[in-house]
């Protein structure tokens, strides 16, 4: 059996203040909060961001940037002549190979294949060069280059 203490009880009287930790300001923006701050007549911080739940585009400086462009750039870029496009489609079909296999031996993708032969393709000279080397005919230097 425990034995009980058989001096003197004393009662401590010494006040024990608990602080609440402030709300943090996720939780104050929460719509509970603030709904509740407004139906306590506390005051309510709102702040307007700008274009904020809008999916518009600015008109201002894009129109000026479109005119920069208009006026110091040419309008078309250049495209693969004619008989660039006819010579790499006859080398390659000489050959006997497939778009897919040039672009393959070229390293370069099907699409860009593609747009040498349609006539699409901005010519670049590091892929001229290539199927130069593949198919064995000289694409560059025919415009006097």
């Amino acid at each position: 059996m425990p034995t009980r203490f058989g001096g003197a009880v004393t009662q401590d009287w010494e006040p024990v203040v608990l602080h609440k930790s402030k709300p943090k300001a996720q939780d104050l923006r929460h719509p509970k909060a603030v709904n509740q701050a407004l139906r306590s007549g506390a005051p309510v911080q709102t702040i307007k961001k700008f274009d904020a739940g809008s999916n518009k585009k600015t008109a201002g400086p894009v129109v000026n940037a479109r005119k920069l462009d208009e006026g110091t750039e040419p309008a078309a870029l250049d495209r693969v002549p004619t008989d660039v496009r006819q010579t790499i489609q006859k080398a390659r079909l000489e050959k006997k190979l497939s778009q897919a296999e040039l672009a393959k031996l070229i390293n370069e993708q099907l699409k860009v294949v593609q747009e040498y032969e349609n006539g699409k393709a901005v010519p670049n000279q590091s892929v001229l060069a290539k199927m130069e080397r593949v198919l064995g005919v000289k694409l560059r230097g025919k415009s006097g280059k």
